[in-house]
């Protein structure tokens, strides 16, 4: 098994779920997780109210949202659950509304996940990948696809790694911080598609990435040429007296690998 399908097992898929509007969504994913013994219903209106206080960052691609919150003592083991809902509903995101797919994250600390995010963005981030999972008709079918390889190339931005390549940072390490509500999902999940881009531009050497939350970036921000985030975030973060790059589609190499370009100009 992979580490993102040792965290989902097929009870912990629902397809062609009916929810009435984005708060039943994240319930509907929450209850996935009580049924499955990893978290208890105080996790799930943790995990509403963490949009409503923050906003629908978590939608985090088009049609996709990761409903999480920090860790806390309603978190039982550390688990997901996957809903596809039968109709799209919105969150009020700019550009990724209407949500379709909902995977709920419950974490008992900031690691033990890691591993699990970064095989869902490599698989979201494959648009082969994507059309599978809209059109499985059975959970064993969802998890059939998140076990398999990326099959796709990851986007036009890879043809122009080798300039990219070409102009890599004089120092010997930079850091580049990617900022979320609480610095335990969707962070890590930019985190991981970035690594994908620098690791494509042989960068990973020269630029680290720190996955962190709202308030430790502030404090974090000397240390880093720039910030990757969410507009939700970048609202909330201010002048933090670095650049403050908007990301739409957390799951897009190509978007991610031109917002790169533009904080190095290159």
């Amino acid at each position: 098994m992979s580490a993102l399908t040792d965290l989902l097992s097929v009870d912990g898929i629902r397809l062609d779920v009916e929810v009435e509007d984005w708060r039943s969504a994240v319930r509907a994913s929450g209850q996935v997780l009580v049924d499955e013994g990893i978290s208890t219903a105080e996790y799930t209106e943790a995990m509403i109210r963490n949009v409503e206080e923050n906003g629908p960052y978590i939608v985090i691609a088009p049609g996709f949202a990761l409903a999480h919150t920090r860790p806390f003592d309603a978190v039982l083991k550390t688990g997901m659950s996957w809903v596809r809902l039968a109709s799209p509903v919105v969150f009020g995101h700019e550009t990724n509304d209407p949500v379709q797919l909902v995977v709920a994250l419950a974490a008992v600390d900031s690691k033990a996940h890691t591993a699990a995010l970064a095989a869902l963005a490599k698989v979201l981030a494959d648009g082969d990948n994507v059309r599978a999972l809209q059109q499985a008709t059975s959970p064993e079918e969802v998890l059939r696809v998140l076990k398999g390889e990326p099959t796709g190339t990851g986007g036009p931005g890879g043809s122009r790694a080798t300039s990219a390549k070409d102009a890599a940072p004089a120092l010997s390490e930079q850091k580049i911080l990617t900022v979320c509500g609480n610095g335990v999902g969707t962070s890590l999940f930019l985190k991981n598609t970035l690594e994908q881009v620098l690791d494509r531009w042989g960068w990973s050497r020269q630029v680290s990435v720190e996955a962190t939350d709202t308030i430790s970036a502030k404090g974090k921000a000397s240390e880093a040429v720039a910030i990757l985030t969410s507009q939700e975030i970048a609202r909330t973060l201010g002048d933090v007296g670095i650049p403050v790059k908007v990301v739409r589609d957390f799951s897009s190499t190509t978007e991610v690998d031109a917002v790169l370009r533009d904080t190095y100009d290159v």
